[in-house]
């Protein structure tokens, strides 16, 4: 059950980390700061519910789509997340596409590097 927290707790930072990134280097993405938490969270739900579905989606449709998937899930997750949060927006295709790429990367270096620095329970292989 610690693990499952760990973890849980593991992938909300990663994605903050990532939101945090896109709004500190990109001039179109805005966003408030109690709007930020609640974007993480629901960031967060979108993520977590829709890759599955996306991949198992693009397995059956488009398997070229396989090796995106993670890029086509944050997208769609943040499309859903600057529609539900009001104080989140994100202006122009092409700070989409960059915010799109920045919370990959961000979340990406913070998933590995959290269990390394921070979580230290879950490098052990027990699962």
């Amino acid at each position: 059950m610690v693990r499952l927290a760990l973890r849980a707790a593991t992938y909300l930072i990663a994605n903050a980390v990532g939101l945090l990134l896109s709004v500190l280097i990109l001039d179109g993405f805005t966003i408030s700061l109690m709007a930020f938490l609640v974007a993480v969270l629901i960031f967060s739900i979108v993520q977590g519910i829709s890759g599955p579905m996306i991949a198992k989606i693009s397995l059956k449709s488009i398997p070229q789509l396989m090796g995106g998937i993670s890029l086509v899930t944050i997208f769609f997750g943040l499309w859903i997340t600057t529609l539900l949060v009001s104080g989140m927006e994100i202006g122009g295709i092409a700070n989409w596409l960059a915010a799109t790429l920045l919370v990959w990367l961000g979340s990406l270096v913070a998933e590995m590097l959290l269990p390394i620095f921070v979580f230290k329970q879950l490098r052990e292989n027990k699962t």
